[in-house]
């Protein structure tokens, strides 16, 4: 019999190949390119990195936690309580370019979780440009119509932010660390700014980005992660397969299942071109609701309270769900992911 260790392996040793593990039961893709990153010039981690999501699509999901730095007992905060309940870490942590006075060290947090074997997201809540860094800032307006026209100051404004945090992410691309890469996150909702001027304005950013990162700043590590907020899955924001290679919805209600219905809506909009993520969650999905109508790639719960509530998620439940067959945690990863 084989053991919940023995399935996830053989799903690493396919992946390290490059090839999709036919033999674990998973049903085959409708496209062979939708195995193939969309920036063809992708670094070696990074395809693997991807090859390896695709082996575990619609069999595993993947669990995750994003972090925060804000509190008394530190980043790690998120972690630590995760080892205590569960006894367990999550395969992936969620990481935020939040502040530029933790920008360096979330780096180096990066590094060192993907050096350990575990799997990095990256996020951004950017604050509008003109105005200044910050969560609050991020929900304040900025001028995209202006900003999308070369020269202008809100253009200088917004080009400066983004160089900014290339020169981040270069870093981790010559520490050889792969990225999931989730700008302009919950972009289908108004309350960031980036969401405030509707799906046209948000595909000319999501474009300008695309090929400022991949063509003049060569961040060949990135996988680029498309997120709607899960109240509005509308496939007028969809930027297309050629810019995006996973593509994801969230939701923090209660109560909610195994969110097949915001699992269908994405899927009907990227069918079988790209895995579907729950990239942001509140309460974990439990695991025996998740099959082939809700085949999340993984889950990320978000900080603090959405973790650490009892009306979010129990320490019982938690312990009983990172336990089971269809979550893979940290130690169950491949351990050529180690950066």
């Amino acid at each position: 019999m084989l053991t919940r260790r023995d399935t996830i392996t053989g799903m690493a040793g396919a992946a390290a190949t490059l090839a999709l593990p036919a033999q674990l039961g998973a049903r085959p893709l409708e496209s062979p390119a939708a195995r193939t990153l969309s920036n063809p010039r992708a670094s070696p981690e990074a395809r693997r990195l991807y090859a390896y999501l695709w082996s575990l699509y619609r069999s595993k999901t993947l669990t995750g936690q994003q972090e925060q730095n804000f509190t008394p007992q530190g980043s790690r905060m998120e972690l630590d309580y995760l080892q205590r309940v569960t006894g367990e870490q999550p395969a992936l942590v969620g990481f935020d370019y939040i502040e530029p006075k933790d920008e360096l060290a979330v780096n180096e947090r990066a590094t060192a979780w993907s050096r350990s074997g575990g799997i990095v997201s990256i996020c951004w809540h950017w604050g509008a440009p003109d105005i200044g860094t910050g969560y609050e800032n991020s929900k304040k307006d900025f001028d995209v119509a202006a900003a999308l026209k070369p020269g202008t100051p809100a253009n200088v404004a917004m080009m400066r932010d983004m160089d900014h945090i290339a020169g981040l992410l270069a870093v981790l691309r010559d520490r050889r660390v792969p990225v999931l890469w989730r700008p302009f996150h919950e972009f289908s909702g108004d309350w960031f700014w980036w969401g405030k001027h509707g799906p046209d304005a948000l595909k000319a950013l999501w474009a300008l980005m695309y090929d400022r990162y991949t063509r003049v700043h060569r961040l060949d590590n990135l996988v680029w992660v498309l997120g709607w907020a899960g109240q509005n899955v509308d496939a007028a924001w969809y930027p297309g397969r050629e810019t995006v290679d996973i593509a994801g919805a969230d939701i923090y209600a209660k109560d909610h299942g195994n969110l097949a219905p915001m699992f269908a809506q994405v899927k009907a909009i990227v069918g079988d071109s790209v895995p579907i993520c729950l990239h942001e969650n509140g309460p974990v999905p439990d695991p025996a609701l998740l099959g082939p109508k809700a085949d999340w790639l993984w889950f990320m719960t978000w900080h603090t309270r959405w973790l650490t509530g009892r009306d979010q998620n129990t320490p019982e439940l938690l312990k009983q769900y990172f336990a089971s067959d269809r979550y893979v945690t940290k130690d169950e990863l491949p351990a050529w992911l180690k950066a």
